[in-house]
């Protein structure tokens, strides 16, 4: 099921008495979601990501714009009536159900043509369970399950309506990381089997890019870009975009474009054409090769061995990060000499991003 959404908007009231000035949490959001996606709704805390996920669900009703799921305008419809399936942050299983019992519960309300016989319910809610893996544990209680094991039963209550559009609002926050990877794993392969549209919300940009076939990330209630994951992260479209995706993290300078150059502190590290100003420039860790030669130097820290990689760990006094971690292959350490307290680098052009220091916008070069 196709979900447009157009210029949704959700303002809240001022809880300033004095001040009197209206929260907007959601900003002329427009965006179509594809038929059958995971989508990802990324950003920090306070982004408006949970609020739109309700307005979509129907438990927010929104200060202005429109909602449709395919050609159907659902704005105005209830939410019982939406076609959804909803699984809250923190599960909200019913503690004195079983898990049989949870996932039979939004069928046993439905009413009228609806309504099910006693063993398709039945069927359904083992089928559902099947597909979660959770079948062998039908009879126990939720204050008998692990965190991984609540969380597909709340899944499997959201799915056994069959529904339109499947929604998750931070689903893997609750869980430790050992089982948050093999979660968003299943999540992945069960949004796969059932071919439902899922909108899943999360603040955590690794677990977006990982299973995500498109992400939406948000600022202050703004969309910021749109786009899958591996090409939001390798073309930004501003400067909190590129520091929001990646690990480690983008590396961040002060730089400034004179004569056809771009500087980092006093060091040409490239030539662009671009007329003169100040930037910002960013650097992913990759963009980084290990050059006697090179035009970018740095005060060498440490190097921390990962395997296969090497973080070498420097500094810069343009650099706005405390340090400067560049991810190189295991066979550039071996060039370094014992004792050796610089570093040089040569920038991989297509790792590196201009960005203005006003509006913190991308200037392609």
């Amino acid at each position: 099921m196709k979900v447009e959404l157009q210029n949704l908007t959700k303002i809240f009231p001022s809880r300033n008495k004095k001040s009197n000035e209206e929260v907007i949490a959601v900003n002329d959001f427009t965006l179509t979601i594809p038929d059958g996606k995971l989508v990802g709704l990324l950003g920090p805390s306070g982004c408006g990501k949970s609020t739109t996920l309700y307005m979509i669900s129907g438990l927010q009703k929104s200060t202005s714009g429109k909602i449709f799921f395919g050609e159907e305008d659902v704005t105005n419809v209830s939410p019982e009536n939406r076609g959804v399936g909803l699984v809250f942050q923190n599960y909200a299983l019913y503690p004195h159900m079983t898990v049989k019992q949870n996932i039979l519960f939004p069928l046993q309300n439905l009413t009228g043509k609806d309504k099910l016989p006693k063993n398709e319910m039945l069927q359904r809610a083992y089928e559902v369970a099947k597909l979660v893996q959770i079948d062998d544990l039908m009879e126990r209680k939720p204050n008998e399950l692990s965190g991984g094991q609540q969380q597909r039963v709340a899944i499997a209550r959201a799915l056994v309506k069959m529904p339109r559009i499947l929604l998750l609002d931070e689903p893997l926050s609750n869980l430790d990381a050992r089982l948050r990877l093999q979660t968003r794993e299943e999540i992945r392969r069960i949004q796969k089997e059932t071919g439902i549209t899922t909108i899943f919300v999360t603040h955590d940009q690794e677990e977006a890019m990982s299973i995500s076939d498109m992400i939406i990330v948000m600022k202050l209630g703004i969309v910021q870009q749109v786009g899958k994951p591996q090409d939001i992260y390798d073309d930004p479209t501003n400067l909190f975009v590129a520091k929001f995706l990646g690990t480690p993290p983008i590396n961040v300078f002060d730089g400034k474009v004179q004569g056809g150059k771009l500087y980092i502190g006093e060091d040409a590290v490239l030539d662009v054409n671009i007329e003169d100003r100040d930037v910002f420039v960013g650097i992913r860790p990759e963009g980084f090769v290990p050059n006697d030669k090179g035009e970018l130097n740095c005060k060498l820290n440490n190097v921390e061995v990962m395997g296969r990689d090497v973080s070498i760990v420097s500094t810069n006094a343009a650099s706005i990060n405390p340090v400067i971690r560049s991810i190189v292959s295991s066979d550039c350490v071996k060039k370094l000499a014992d004792g050796q307290e610089t570093i040089s680098y040569s920038l991989v052009p297509h790792k590196t991003f201009i960005f203005d220091k006003e509006t913190e916008e991308r200037i392609y070069f």
